[in-house]
């Protein structure tokens, strides 16, 4: 007989969304097997639900009519090339005023584009004087000039110029034949494009340097901190004039400004960055949105969990974490010859659960939930309010059931889901089914059940979805779930996994 186990992780923070990633796998052969009397196959489906998961989302203020409709990188080509064009400019614009600046990347992005230096630390005050010299490379309506050259001239080039970055660049590019776009005769760059055809297609008027930010090269802490410059670009003066009236509209609501003017919670420096501390207003709020979880939870046939905040390091090599996770984690601690590690996810410890005693067909489903609080190692530069944080508390739960229950079970999550979503007044929603990703674990009669499950569960629901072709973890396909808040920005909220494997009962 076979079983199913389904694992759903719902991350609903308290006051404001927290980012809960799932980047693992759970071996749960070796996991759950060793006190069982019949080996059966099983499916896991890890579901995160969150209000929010990262400060970088998509804009989407044409949700209220009145306002101006803007267009999107996907929607205009003609908006990506400015963009792309834009970051071009700019680099060209620095290292005219700082000729000691070197270039590294410059890509277009959600809402416009940036550029990473490597040079002395910039200013507000040095945003303005590089978007003048932006306006008179503009206004000069240089040509964009597409060459390719061979690997070896490049090299050359670049070498010339001193760009050790770019020869960096040069040697991660697979192709042969090299593209290099040329701003006139004055500037080029290592680059595939789409670009505009001349700087004047640019307005001038359309485009606004927004921010500098520090970031690494390659995004790895170990190497050089580089100087990055956000800029916006937009196709004509009303969009970005709307576009900045949005940007007001989200300052206003920025939960941390609202944190500290109700006093609900602060981060101290002298506990460490990412660290989140609940004052007397906040906990009370956090304990009513605890409350609420736990009774719906009660209600929906679950049982409540309480786990350690740490354990083994053998338990996170055993469930994965070690292997696939590692970089999220924190140090190892010797205790007494042992080595032990903060947890950054509950699911290996429900599984211990599971696996403490033996279980007739009899007992599924077997639902368990834990609001847990984990561990996650966050780069410095990277956190960002309670968006991104080092430790935080996921509701968490994990379902264990028979074959014929799988469809029912997810059904059941998908519901569960959006009744709290609605509680909070979400009721907008895009779902995409990612499917298996080019390097992944299991056969393809395991992918293919579980895959369906979800399909199973997302038809019976009544949900239209999308499907994102390999966008599914290495361990199990997943369904993604985002949602609209009241200013029409969509963010990444819960995921639905789904991992087959074996397990076993017995009679």
């Amino acid at each position: 007989m076979a079983t199913l186990a389904v694992a759903t992780t719902y991350s609903l923070s308290s006051i404001a969304p927290l980012k809960a990633r799932c980047r693992f796998g759970f071996r749960f052969g070796s996991f759950l097997s060793s006190n069982t009397k019949l080996k059966c196959s099983s499916i896991a489906t890890t579901t995160t639900l969150a209000v929010a998961t990262d400060p970088t989302v998509s804009v989407n203020p044409n949700s209220n009519p009145n306002r101006v409709l803007l267009p999107s990188n996907e929607s205009s080509e003609r908006l990506l090339r400015i963009r792309h064009t834009c970051a071009h400019v700019m680099a060209m614009a620095v290292q005219k005023l700082y000729p000691d600046a070197k270039v590294t990347i410059g890509p277009w992005i959600e809402n416009g584009f940036y550029y990473d230096f490597d040079m002395e630390p910039l200013t507000d005050k040095d945003l303005k004087r590089i978007k003048k010299e932006m306006d008179r490379i503009i206004g000069r309506n240089l040509p964009l000039l597409r060459e390719e050259v061979s690997r070896d001239e490049a090299q050359r080039r670049i070498s010339a110029l001193n760009e050790p970055y770019k020869l960096e660049i040069l040697d991660s590019i697979k192709e042969d034949t090299i593209t290099i776009y040329h701003i006139g005769d004055e500037w080029w760059d290592l680059c595939a494009g789409p670009h505009v055809d001349s700087t004047g297609n640019i307005n001038k008027k359309a485009v606004e340097l927004e921010s500098i930010a520090g970031a690494y090269w390659r995004g790895d802490e170990r190497k050089p901190m580089l100087q990055r410059i956000y800029g916006t670009a937009w196709e004509n003066e009303e969009q970005l004039k709307a576009y900045l009236t949005f940007k007001e509209e989200a300052k206003r609501r920025d939960h941390r400004r609202i944190g500290q003017d109700l006093d609900l919670f602060s981060i101290q420096d002298d506990a460490g960055g990412g660290l989140v501390f609940w004052h007397p207003k906040g906990a009370i709020v956090r304990h009513i949105i605890e409350d609420f979880w736990k009774k719906i939870h009660l209600k929906c046939g679950y049982d409540l969990l309480y786990t350690p905040h740490v354990a083994k390091a053998d338990l996170w090599k055993i469930s994965g974490h070690l292997d696939f996770y590692k970089e999220n984690m924190y140090d190892q601690m010797d205790i007494e010859d042992e080595l032990y590690q903060l947890r950054p996810m509950n699911c290996p410890y429900h599984i211990l659960v599971y696996k403490s005693k033996l279980h007739s067909y009899r007992d599924f489903p077997i639902r368990v939930a834990e609001l847990g609080t984990v561990y996650r190692y966050e780069l410095s530069g990277s956190l960002h309010g309670l968006f991104r944080v080092r430790g935080f508390t996921q509701d968490d739960a994990h379902i264990f059931c028979l074959d014929d229950q799988i469809k029912d079970e997810i059904r059941g999550v998908l519901d569960l889901t959006e009744q709290i979503l609605l509680q909070f007044g979400f009721d907008k929603y895009e779902i995409n089914l990612s499917t298996r990703p080019e390097k992944a674990v299991g056969d393809d009669d395991i992918w293919e059940k579980a895959t369906t499950a979800l399909e199973d569960a997302l038809d019976d629901k009544g949900w239209s979805y999308q499907i994102d072709d390999g966008g599914g973890a290495f361990y199990g396909p997943k369904i993604d779930i985002k949602i609209e808040d009241a200013l029409g920005r969509k963010w990444q909220c819960s995921t639905i996994q789904a991992m087959l494997d074996f397990i076993n009962f017995s009679i």
